[in-house]
């Protein structure tokens, strides 16, 4: 019957590859169009359409950079809008229609199966179905935990109202997982400065968020047993792990006897600050003191850290931990000479590899060309420039307070980068010269002088 025709897409539209930047793109508009609504606004102000289009894209692409104070500009409506397009930015368009569709129907066609493979890394068709079941639970869990534990320490230390606690603890727990820096607060976390039982549950949440679903799911069945983990999930844990412990040591030590951030803090306090600033540059966007205050090489490790970022198909953004190791063992057979790249008893294919120099080489140009943009359109000092562009590429959300004043180019800039950092470099590229047909020859080779 016609009206049991399936809506179809053209052909050029409806790859995956594709179809992910689309539907993106889709929800941001989306979003704009109902935080224009008077009832997403508290008080009379006149609708800004700027300030809702950027936060709509900070939104669904799990970034946490604004334009606006969120809790005073947005009324109660907005930060609801705000937290579900983090919700459904967090766990991607694709994933979350097909979760849905999981549940209702219980069955995948191949098409959608391949869109959700593009926007979850999963190397088999087979796994999308189990994995995106495991992800819904895993979401779930990791936010319900978070939120009780966040609304029962609001509720006895920060808060008289019970339900205003339980609102503030759901909110932080669903940014905190989904690696989206908003808070209802003018100055984020910082008066839970030192706090731990605040600041280190958002900063777990922040953390397990960033590992990765695929990691997640992996950990679920096989933590018991790490001989046994994928080189995928080994890289993304002992990486992540080793990058938070360099991050924060280096962080306490540098910014120890800073009276602008930690250096008034007890010695205790001072730690559980550190593992903040260890983990929030890797994409969490929280802050409890002023990154504007933080010393340069502070400022030099987090923009490393945001470009960096945390696991693949993941809520946080950046290269990703398994692209950053993975180049490190590239430089490292060929300092040895060897011929495969290998990664414990396992060898790296050509195209991995090609993949991840090509995914590297793109964001240093973006980030770069963010920063230069942002010095000319702006007129922000370099060190400046280049946090706000590595903040917005690896979907942070931190900021040395610079965002609320760019003018109009300067926040295009930063729009465009959390678009392409949340979609994926590689994704957003091949978008627009995906190729229908293989080359069937191949032609002569030539080596060119290398360095």
């Amino acid at each position: 019957m016609p009206w049991r025709r399936r809506l179809r897409l053209p052909a050029s539209i409806a790859h995956p590859v594709r179809l992910l930047p689309l539907a993106f793109l889709s929800l941001i508009v989306l979003g704009t169009l109902m935080l224009l609504m008077p009832f997403a606004r508290e008080g009379e102000r006149d609708p800004s359409f700027m300030d809702a289009f950027f936060t709509a894209t900070s939104a669904v692409t799990v970034t946490g950079l604004a334009t606006v104070d969120t809790g005073s500009y947005w009324s109660p409506i907005g930060h609801a809008i705000i937290l579900v397009l983090v919700e459904i930015g967090g766990i991607g368009i694709i994933a979350m229609t097909t979760v849905l569709g999981l549940f209702v129907g219980g069955r995948l066609g191949l098409r959608t199966r391949l869109a959700a493979q593009t926007d979850m890394h999963v190397v088999s068709l087979g796994d999308v179905g189990p994995l995106f079941k495991r992800v819904a639970f895993t979401m779930l869990v990791f936010q319900g935990v978070t939120a009780v534990v966040l609304t029962l320490r609001y509720s006895t230390h920060y808060f008289d109202s019970f339900a205003y606690s339980l609102w503030h603890g759901v909110f932080d727990a669903v940014m905190a997982f989904n690696n989206a820096g908003f808070s209802l607060h003018a100055d984020s976390l910082t008066g839970y400065a030192g706090d731990y039982a605040v600041i280190l549950p958002i900063s777990v949440a922040v953390f397990a968020g960033g590992v990765g679903f695929p990691v997640l799911a992996e950990l679920y069945q096989e933590w018991r047993s790490p001989r046994t983990w994928t080189i995928h999930t080994r890289l993304t844990v002992w990486g992540s792990l080793f990058l938070l412990v360099v991050a924060s040591t280096l962080f306490v030590a540098v910014e120890w006897n800073n009276p602008a951030t930690i250096g008034g803090l007890s010695p205790i306090d001072k730690l559980v600050t550190g593992v903040e600033g260890g983990i929030m540059p890797r994409s969490g966007g929280f802050n409890s003191f002023d990154w504007g205050q933080v010393e340069p090489v502070t400022l030099f490790t987090a923009v490393i850290m945001m470009f960096i970022g945390g696991g693949s198909a993941s809520t946080a953004g950046g290269i990703k931990v398994t692209t950053f190791l993975l180049l490190g063992y590239v430089i490292l057979a060929e300092l040895r000479g060897e011929e495969q790249v290998r990664i414990g008893s396992r060898a790296i294919n050509s195209r991995t590899i090609r993949t991840a120099l090509s995914i590297a080489l793109i964001a240093v140009g973006l980030v770069t060309a963010g920063a230069m943009l942002l010095m000319m359109f702006s007129a922000v000092t370099f060190a400046d420039g280049l946090f706000e562009s590595a903040s917005a590429f690896g979907t942070v959300g931190l900021s040395t307070g610079l965002t609320p004043d760019l003018n109009l180019p300067g926040r295009l800039v930063l729009i465009v980068l959390m678009f392409i950092g949340r979609v994926g470099t590689i994704t957003a590229a091949s978008a627009f010269v995906l190729r229908r047909r293989q080359s069937r020859y191949h032609l002569p080779e030539e080596q060119p002088i290398i360095g």
